[in-house]
């Protein structure tokens, strides 16, 4: 029985932190519907809600019993090296590599969630690259500043250049005593039939920050 319980509450904490269950577990079923992304500060808070201030006003999200909740800390450029286990928000620049909008640092527990290469929210044209960090080095463009990271995932690879003051995050477990008014939230939700928003995952931002993807 110990042996279960230890695996179980691995699981728990790996799904706390990333939203991400292993392969070959079963999950209880997600709320159903319309993905939607909800940024902003927490307003208000219950048990069984959240009221969000985003840049287009107010929005109520349910909180399930078992939501995912993780947490986001400050981070510096420094902390990735080759091996890292980062994602990245990004757009594309003209000579087809990428500028980033953020980048998130993955502990090792996380490595391989969601990897790969696909379109984002955070702006318009903009993409998300989850991916193990093959290279660090200056920026390869004359005059600019920062530097550029080289991003290798299953049948892809991705260079992005990371400018200064680019947002640098880790993510670091959390739970529900994160949600304060006043906090800073990313919640990727479900918009029900019924227009409800329910949400899946809540990433909180620590020390005031806020979640930059």
């Amino acid at each position: 029985m110990k042996v279960t319980i230890a695996r179980l509450s691995a699981i728990a904490a790996l799904a706390l932190l990333t939203g991400a269950i292993p392969c070959g577990r079963v999950r209880a079923q997600a709320p159903q519907g319309k993905p939607v992304t909800v940024r902003g500060k927490i307003s208000a808070v219950d048990k069984q809600s959240l009221k969000i201030k985003t840049s287009a006003g107010e929005v109520m999200v349910r909180l399930p019993d078992k939501v995912t909740v993780g947490g986001v800390e400050t981070a510096k450029l420094s902390d990735i090296s080759a091996g890292s286990y980062v994602g990245t928000a990004a757009v594309k620049q003209p000579d087809g590599t990428l500028k980033a909008l953020e980048v998130h640092i993955f502990p090792e527990s996380a490595r391989g969630t969601r990897e790969g290469h696909r379109p984002w929210d955070l702006q318009p044209g903009s993409t998300m690259t989850n991916a193990n960090v093959e290279k660090v080095q200056p920026s390869t463009v004359a005059k600019l500043q920062g530097q550029q990271l080289t991003l290798k995932y299953k049948n892809g690879e991705q260079k992005v250049f990371i400018p200064p003051g680019t947002p640098v995050v880790k993510n670091v477990p959390g739970d529900r005593s994160l949600l304060k008014v006043g906090t800073g939230v990313y919640v990727a939700a479900v918009r029900g039939e019924d227009g409800t928003l329910t949400a899946n995952r809540i990433v909180a931002g620590i020390g005031g920050i806020m979640p930059p993807m």
